[in-house]
């Protein structure tokens, strides 16, 4: 099962949390909480959700703002690709000094390119880690192939990419991702983003700045 909540940053934008979880433990992942931690904790709580691991596509403060007050609530670990902490520990480069939050996340656990994150009640259900560098230095995909579905944070969009000239972002890194790992996926991968609407790896191939026909 996947539950998307849109969760208000700031009043300024609108982000996409998801709660990926285990239809037959009804255990699972939440992924990028980016603010209204009492919101997500009282959806899992009126699901009967428990929530295992955390995950993080990238460190962006609109990613990351609940995170504290949840693993404080659940006792439960964050993980972050590589470069994470460069986001997580300073909140210049996660951008939320400029909101006046100063958000600080510490004690993450970071994770490798390719590696495999599972449920502990049930490690057939999980996630395959994809590195996506560009719009951020840590950006993370998730994918699942049981499920048909990549949790790509602001890689991609429908009909357009995430934005290179914050932090540690690279138009070319970008590009890169999004054609040799984003496009490798199968056509039919649901791509769920951490803004708006979900497409497809199909529908976005055709995009003509991508230049891939």
């Amino acid at each position: 099962m996947i539950l998307r909540a849109e969760v208000d940053i700031f009043d300024v934008m609108e982000e996409n949390a998801y709660f990926y979880i285990d239809d037959t433990t009804r255990r699972g992942f939440l992924i990028d909480p980016g603010s209204q931690a009492d919101e997500l904790l009282s959806i899992a709580a009126q699901h009967e959700f428990t929530i295992e691991k955390i995950l993080l596509t990238h460190g962006h403060y609109d990613h990351i703002g609940a995170v504290n007050e949840i693993r404080d609530a659940l006792k439960v670990p964050v993980f972050m690709g590589r470069g994470g902490n460069f986001y997580a520990l300073d909140a210049t480069n996660n951008g939320s000094k400029y909101f006046g939050d100063g958000i600080i996340v510490e004690d993450v656990t970071i994770i490798a390119d390719e590696s495999e994150i599972t449920l502990d009640t049930n490690k057939n259900f999980g996630v395959k880690v994809i590195a996506a560098p560009g719009h951020t230095l840590d950006g993370t995909i998730y994918y699942s192939k049981a499920d048909n579905v990549a949790f790509v944070g602001d890689t991609i969009f429908f009909g357009g990419h995430g934005r290179t000239d914050l932090a540690g972002g690279s138009e070319l890194d970008l590009m890169n991702t999004i054609k040799t790992k984003v496009f490798a996926l199968p056509d039919e991968t649901v791509l769920l983003c951490g803004h708006g609407r979900s497409t497809t790896v199909a529908d976005e191939k055709i995009r003509p700045w991508y230049n891939c026909n």
